[in-house]
């Protein structure tokens, strides 16, 4: 696929995903939104891929300012919202479970980490982008709004879901129903950033967690892991713990097992086979 709004990149294990319309802030469209799912289709895939990290184009100004203003009056002149997608867009995650089989849920299926490296301004889209990663880094000053009210538009893509396990229902409703604006000082205090970083270390530090991640745990452990965290968000403590016992007897006979353990005994990096 020609790239027109994303930049995508593959190095030293990582996956670099950057939202690239600087001229519009970074502001989401349909051919975004395809472009998107098709590279995070590519990094799932690709063995040579251990993390993925997404971030806006730093000439953007913003992360993601939301919805592109000309796409919102063009739904407003139709009379209708139009996502501006294919039907045979890209379908990432999808497959793994039917509770991740949505827009913006299929992050959930995904078998490698997303880390948001939020390097501005998210609104609108750009936060439920941010919302849906499974880490969130940020610079500070940063302004946050789910901006939906404006517009006379519902808590969009599983917000008004995912919000209340993310931040508590409080926090939530605070910024589902106010659409106010908060800036990231605030959103970490609320527990929706992992930290706060300085603009000129942000992506040198997400950069170095992420390949600390990369070489400190092995692919399968990645993959199970995650999943674990959000099937067992739809299930109950008994079955997390028969589930996570029974991979513990799957995945120790695999040779990572054996390759994690001699790493370790040896105190060198493991060759995962994934």
């Amino acid at each position: 696929m020609e790239l027109k709004t994303i930049k995508y990149e593959v190095a030293d294990g990582l996956a670099t995903i950057t939202l690239s319309r600087p001229k519009r802030r970074n502001s989401w469209t349909g051919r975004m939104h395809t472009e998107y799912r098709w590279v995070l289709a590519q990094a799932d895939k690709d063995p040579a891929v251990r993390v993925i990290i997404v971030t806006g184009d730093p000439e953007g100004g913003a992360f993601c300012a939301g919805a592109d203003l000309n796409a919102l009056e063009g739904h407003s002149e139709r009379g209708k919202y139009d996502a501006g997608i294919a039907d045979d867009i890209a379908k990432p995650g999808y497959g793994v479970a039917p509770e991740f089989d949505a827009t913006f849920a299929y992050h959930f299926g995904l078998t490698k980490p997303v880390i948001a490296a939020i390097n501005g301004a998210a609104a609108g889209v750009g936060l439920v982008l941010a919302a849906y990663a499974d880490l969130r880094f940020a610079v500070p000053g940063a302004k946050f709004t789910a901006a939906h009210g404006r517009f006379n538009f519902p808590a969009e893509y599983g917000l008004s879901w995912l919000l209340p396990r993310l931040v508590g229902v409080t926090h939530a409703a605070d910024i589902l129903l106010s659409s106010r604006v908060f800036t990231s000082d605030e959103a970490k205090e609320m527990g929706f950033l992992n930290k706060l970083v300085a603009p000129a270390e942000l992506i040198p530090y997400v950069t170095a967690y992420a390949r600390a991640m990369a070489d400190g745990v092995s692919p399968g452990s990645l993959r199970e892991t995650k999943r674990q965290i959000y099937k067992d968000l739809h299930s109950d403590a008994a079955s997390a713990v028969n589930h996570s016992e029974a991979m513990l007897t799957e995945m120790s006979m695999h040779p990572d097992y054996k390759e994690g353990v001699k790493a370790w005994m040896e105190k060198r990096k493991a060759n995962w086979q994934g």
